[in-house]
Protein backbone atom coordinates (compact mmCIF):
# COMPACT_ATOMS: atom_id res chain seq x y z
CA UNK A 1 0.00 0.00 0.00
CA UNK A 2 1.30 3.44 -0.94
CA UNK A 3 1.46 6.30 1.57
CA UNK A 4 -1.53 8.60 1.90
CA UNK A 5 -1.82 12.35 1.32
CA UNK A 6 -1.67 14.62 4.38
CA UNK A 7 -1.42 18.03 2.63
CA UNK A 8 -2.08 19.46 -0.83
CA UNK A 9 -1.53 22.81 -2.52
CA UNK A 10 -2.94 23.80 -5.94
CA UNK A 11 -0.59 25.67 -8.28
CA UNK A 12 -1.64 28.09 -11.06
CA UNK A 13 -0.18 25.73 -13.69
CA UNK A 14 -2.70 23.01 -12.68
CA UNK A 15 -0.18 20.95 -10.76
CA UNK A 16 -0.62 19.83 -7.17
CA UNK A 17 2.05 19.89 -4.49
CA UNK A 18 1.38 16.82 -2.36
CA UNK A 19 2.82 15.86 1.01
CA UNK A 20 2.49 12.21 1.93
CA UNK A 21 2.41 10.60 5.38
CA UNK A 22 5.96 9.30 4.86
CA UNK A 23 7.20 12.91 4.54
CA UNK A 24 7.73 12.81 0.78
CA UNK A 25 6.79 15.89 -1.20
CA UNK A 26 5.69 15.21 -4.76
CA UNK A 27 4.18 17.08 -7.74
CA UNK A 28 1.13 15.70 -9.56
CA UNK A 29 0.21 17.15 -12.97
CA UNK A 30 -3.56 17.48 -13.38
CA UNK A 31 -3.48 18.88 -16.94
CA UNK A 32 -4.06 15.48 -18.64
CA UNK A 33 -7.22 15.01 -16.56
CA UNK A 34 -8.81 18.39 -17.30
CA UNK A 35 -10.38 17.22 -20.56
CA UNK A 36 -11.96 14.10 -19.06
CA UNK A 37 -15.52 13.84 -17.68
CA UNK A 38 -16.06 15.29 -14.23
CA UNK A 39 -12.55 16.77 -14.16
CA UNK A 40 -13.42 19.28 -16.94
CA UNK A 41 -14.84 21.62 -14.27
CA UNK A 42 -11.40 21.82 -12.65
CA UNK A 43 -10.06 23.78 -15.64
CA UNK A 44 -11.63 26.74 -13.81
CA UNK A 45 -8.72 28.04 -11.65
CA UNK A 46 -11.07 29.14 -8.86
CA UNK A 47 -12.57 25.66 -8.54
CA UNK A 48 -9.16 23.99 -8.97
CA UNK A 49 -7.90 25.86 -5.88
CA UNK A 50 -10.62 24.29 -3.69
CA UNK A 51 -8.66 21.02 -3.40
CA UNK A 52 -8.29 19.62 0.14
CA UNK A 53 -6.89 16.45 1.70
CA UNK A 54 -9.66 13.92 2.31
CA UNK A 55 -9.25 10.51 4.01
CA UNK A 56 -5.71 9.99 2.70
CA UNK A 57 -6.48 11.32 -0.76
CA UNK A 58 -7.70 14.66 -2.14
CA UNK A 59 -11.05 16.05 -3.22
CA UNK A 60 -12.52 19.24 -4.64
CA UNK A 61 -15.56 21.29 -3.72
CA UNK A 62 -17.78 19.65 -6.37
CA UNK A 63 -16.85 16.10 -5.33
CA UNK A 64 -14.07 15.21 -7.79
CA UNK A 65 -11.39 13.02 -6.25
CA UNK A 66 -8.46 10.81 -7.18
CA UNK A 67 -7.20 7.51 -5.86
CA UNK A 68 -4.30 7.99 -3.40
CA UNK A 69 -2.33 5.26 -5.19
CA UNK A 70 -2.64 7.16 -8.49
CA UNK A 71 -1.47 10.34 -6.78
CA UNK A 72 1.60 8.63 -5.39
CA UNK A 73 2.59 6.47 -8.36
CA UNK A 74 1.99 9.11 -11.05
CA UNK A 75 3.56 12.04 -9.21
CA UNK A 76 7.19 13.13 -9.33
CA UNK A 77 9.47 13.61 -6.34
CA UNK A 78 10.59 17.10 -5.46
CA UNK A 79 13.99 17.88 -4.05
CA UNK A 80 13.81 21.07 -2.01
CA UNK A 81 12.73 24.40 -3.37
CA UNK A 82 14.23 27.35 -5.19
CA UNK A 83 13.52 31.05 -4.68
CA UNK A 84 12.49 32.74 -7.88
CA UNK A 85 12.00 36.44 -8.49
CA UNK A 86 8.75 37.67 -9.95
CA UNK A 87 8.49 40.68 -12.25
CA UNK A 88 7.25 42.85 -9.39
CA UNK A 89 10.42 42.06 -7.39
CA UNK A 90 8.79 39.71 -4.89
CA UNK A 91 9.98 36.14 -4.43
CA UNK A 92 8.22 32.84 -4.36
CA UNK A 93 9.37 29.28 -3.76
CA UNK A 94 9.20 26.84 -6.63
CA UNK A 95 9.54 23.12 -6.21
CA UNK A 96 12.44 21.50 -8.00
CA UNK A 97 11.66 18.31 -9.84
CA UNK A 98 14.27 15.62 -10.20
CA UNK A 99 14.58 13.94 -13.53
CA UNK A 100 15.91 10.43 -13.11
CA UNK A 101 18.00 8.81 -15.81
CA UNK A 102 17.57 5.09 -16.41
CA UNK A 103 19.92 3.08 -14.21
CA UNK A 104 21.26 1.17 -17.21
CA UNK A 105 23.04 4.33 -18.32
CA UNK A 106 25.24 4.22 -15.22
CA UNK A 107 26.12 0.53 -15.20
CA UNK A 108 29.73 -0.42 -15.73
CA UNK A 109 30.39 -2.38 -18.87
Amino acid sequence: MNPRVVAVKANPDFTLELTFENGQERIFDMKPYLSIGVFKELANPTLFKTVKPCFGSISWKNGQDLCPDTLYMDSKKTYGSVSRHRRDGSQHKASVLAVAEPRAKYRKR
